[in-house]
């Protein structure tokens, strides 16, 4: 009976051991799931950046002003959508008010404004479409390389919370980009003006040969 009490003890002494030597490793953060185990919301991801990557295409590619702008409607809402779901809410609903409901509703006034051709237009096409593909081509491959390089090691946690909120967004929008954000309301401003003066000089034209 001794030796076996003897045997236990040491065997419960073994274990307290290899329990203690477990708890003082490191622990191993749990890897990221990487592209041969994607998640729900990264295949959702990339079915909506494939499809607003189409509605780009289709933006810059038709003859038709008026489809032009409808299709920038559905690339901005898919660059909403993909913002959603990066979990930055704040940014995707100020992409739907201000690009989808501002700016492309003043580009159909400067349309209308000017008398755009609303069916299709020889002048909408361009023999320079080789060359436009060109710096299309290396202006995405060199944003595409800028933005893998500088985020490289920085992992978002879609299932935690929204890191996009209106408070960090605000103090980091008019702390350190207030004098782009104010470029970018005259440069809109400057085309609704020239729009305007467009107008008035057809206008006056008109009346002149009538």
């Amino acid at each position: 009976m001794s030796l076996a009490a003897a045997a236990a003890r040491s065997v419960a002494a073994a274990a307290r051991t290899a329990a203690d030597a477990a708890q003082s490793l490191p622990s191993v953060p749990s890897a990221p799931s990487g592209f041969l185990s994607p998640t729900g919301v990264e295949i959702v991801f990339v079915l909506v950046g494939v499809a607003t990557l189409g509605a780009a295409l289709a933006t810059v590619t038709t003859r038709q002003l008026v489809h032009a702008a409808l299709w920038l409607v559905v690339a901005l809402g898919g660059l909403a959508v993909e913002y959603l779901l990066l979990t930055a809410e704040f940014i995707a609903w100020v992409q739907v008010l201000i690009y989808v409901g501002s700016v492309v509703v003043l580009l159909l006034f400067g349309l209308m404004l000017t008398k755009a051709p609303i069916g299709r237009s020889p002048d909408a096409d361009s023999g320079n479409r080789w060359a436009a593909l060109a710096v299309a081509a290396a202006a995405a491959g060199t944003l595409v390389w800028v933005v893998v390089d500088a985020f490289r090691t920085t992992w978002i946690d879609l299932g935690g919370p929204a890191g996009g909120s209106t408070e960090v967004t605000g103090v980091f929008l008019f702390r350190h980009w207030v004098l782009p954000f104010e470029a970018l309301s005259v440069l809109l401003l400057a085309a609704l003006v020239g729009a305007v003066v467009l107008s008035r000089k057809r206008a006056d034209r008109g009346k002149e040969q009538s």
